[in-house]
């Protein structure tokens, strides 16, 4: 653990953490509240839900990587001020909109979502030296991992002792909120070192976003690909067994293992890799659906798996902040989250068409083996950049 102490003793780390970790609560609860808001409040059901959600994750793509090319050229609090200004209408007055004109602000509020998940990536770039970087993204991932169990029960639970536009409202408060004190803090995004050394010209787009960082946005989108395809090929899985209710105990162990294997991988002093491990991550997925069967089988089954969940999105943030310049920081960590909205938003509609037409197991084995794939086509890429240029650092 003495990686982590001398990484939490850095200045500024330990309120990063829990800044971060704060202002992403409410993007955990955002998708729980929409999909109650149409399905629910405005009684149009789970299809329709998904088409708003849609909307939604179509515009954060886009967003991401535009709010961070923003961030590299006018700052943090520019961003802060329109996407805290543009989330809170949203949601504020969205609880007024009937469907149609949801699905509209819905893809205006994803455009303008507010950037937390980037904005700490790119913190941590700036406060923590390379060599506790890894450490730095394996507590990244383990934050997310508990904001995003922590944000959807506080959205069900205000929903449903209140009602669907009181957590509309509530998400409009959140965001306003965490807007207010991220610009009070005004987290760094460049070292003092970086804002030294910079001439003010940017490094051209071609230079930096080479195969390899291509094959690290595309491990980060498989990556997420294979939980959302996971998630839904869980909730099938009960289903089929008649034993839904029990979702909540195996989500729960899922996500706590993905911790505990971030946690493990921040502790170590050499990665695996992120083609291994996005690689690994595929394999152990695929049987899942055949070695399942009561609901604790899958519980146990989901383990090894689970274990690479955290290590292998923290590897493509470390790897972000090791090939972005200082001064294309933003835009590389706003394509990463684009990068990842894209994963979830094949991953999910992927796995749940093969589960309609076939069985929870299949679901499990297509979440998995687009893993593989993926993990094969990010060797392909860094290859290519090999030979094209050999590199100086260390290829994974």
């Amino acid at each position: 653990m003495q990686l982590y102490r001398r990484t939490l003793a850095l200045p500024g780390v330990r309120t990063l953490m829990v800044l971060i970790f704060v202002a992403r609560v409410p993007a955990g609860a955002g998708g729980m509240v929409l999909t109650l808001q149409v399905a629910v409040g405005l009684g149009h059901g789970y299809g329709a839900a998904g088409t708003a959600g849609a909307s939604v994750t179509i515009g954060m793509a886009i967003g991401a990587a535009l709010m961070g090319r923003l961030i590299d050229r006018f700052g943090l609090r520019l961003v802060l001020v329109l996407t805290t200004a543009g989330e809170a209408l949203f949601w504020g007055l969205g609880s007024q909109l009937s469907y149609v004109p949801l699905l509209v602000a819905g893809f205006v509020g994803g455009l303008l979502q507010l950037p937390a998940m980037a904005i700490g990536r790119q913190a941590i770039a700036a406060l923590v030296p390379p060599d506790l970087r890894r450490t730095a993204y394996s507590m990244d991932s383990v934050s997310t991992e508990l904001s995003f169990m922590v944000g959807p029960a506080a959205a069900v639970l205000i929903a449903t002792q209140f009602s669907t536009r009181t957590a509309m409202y509530a998400m409009a408060v959140a965001i306003v909120t965490v807007g207010v004190v991220l610009l009070i803090v005004n987290p760094a995004v460049r070292s003092e070192e970086e804002r030294a050394a910079d001439t003010g010209e940017r490094v051209p787009r071609r230079v930096w976003l080479g195969p390899r960082m291509v094959a690290v946005l595309v491990i980060a989108a498989g990556a997420v690909f294979i939980l959302a395809g996971t998630e839904v090929a869980i909730v099938a899985e009960l289903r089929a067994s008649d034993q839904l209710a029990y979702t909540g105990i195996v989500v729960a162990v899922w996500s706590a293992v993905s911790a505990i294997g971030g946690i493990v991988y921040g502790a170590l002093r050499r990665s695996p890799g992120q083609v291994t491990l996005m690689a690994w991550l595929g394999l152990l997925t695929v049987p899942v659906g055949v070695l399942s069967g009561q609901w604790w089988l899958l519980a146990l089954a989901l383990i090894p798996a689970a274990a690479l969940c955290a290590p292998t999105i923290a590897a493509t943030g470390e790897e972000v902040a090791h090939l972005a310049p200082p001064s294309a920081r933003g835009e590389a960590t706003g394509m990463q989250s684009s990068a990842f909205t894209l994963g979830a938003a094949f991953g999910a509609p992927a796995v749940g068409f093969v589960v309609d037409h076939s069985s929870a197991a299949w679901g499990f084995a297509v979440a998995g083996l687009g893993g593989v794939l993926v993990a094969g086509v990010a060797a392909m890429l860094i290859v290519r950049q090999r030979r094209a240029a050999p590199l100086t650092v260390p290829v994974p």
